[in-house]
């Protein structure tokens, strides 16, 4: 059973255990969806929104130097939606419904969080990354209007007279 199919059955069976849970989404830090219940709304979507979620959580953390980020929680007029990270490049998001024990939640939510992580984790290392390029010679694979290559100078368009005011 592969990482995903897992995953799934966790969510399914969080879903059970916890009636006030209406929809769960796995996701990783950059937004693309691994896996999802959540049948009312579209799991793409949330997955995303997490990511963007985690991200400035994540900095606020930083910002204010009082440890690092544990969860994400926004409190809606008909429940709320909370994110926990799930090892170092996955995202837990739960949609619960009002009155939910959230304390409880918590705690079931974070011994998902410790499972998934790890199975994640092996799952991602197992696909190989192709190697950089070292080189500096090598001829970019991509180029933009912006990109140069090493040793070569940009020019300045003489007919441009302003300048960008100092930030």
């Amino acid at each position: 059973m592969n990482a995903e199919t897992m995953m799934g059955t966790e969510l399914q069976g969080l879903r059970r255990r916890r009636p006030e849970v209406t929809g769960t989404v796995l996701a990783g830090t950059d937004g693309l969806l691994i896996s999802s219940d959540l049948p009312l709304t579209d799991a793409t979507y949330l997955a995303a929104l997490a990511a963007a979620s985690y991200g400035v959580g994540n900095r606020m953390a930083a910002t204010v130097r009082q440890g690092p980020f544990h969860e994400s929680v926004v409190h809606t007029g008909a429940g709320c939606v909370i994110t926990y990270p799930a090892g170092g490049d996955a995202l837990l998001t739960l949609v619960a419904a009002p009155g939910a024990d959230l304390v409880a939640l918590r705690e079931e939510a974070l011994a998902m969080v410790h499972r998934a992580g790890p199975a994640l984790a092996a799952c991602r290392r197992s696909t190989p990354l192709t190697p950089l390029q070292t080189d500096p010679h090598t001829p970019l694979a991509v180029r933009t209007p912006m990109s140069t290559l090493p040793g070569q100078r940009t020019r300045r368009d003489p007919h441009i007279t302003w300048r960008r005011p100092p930030i």
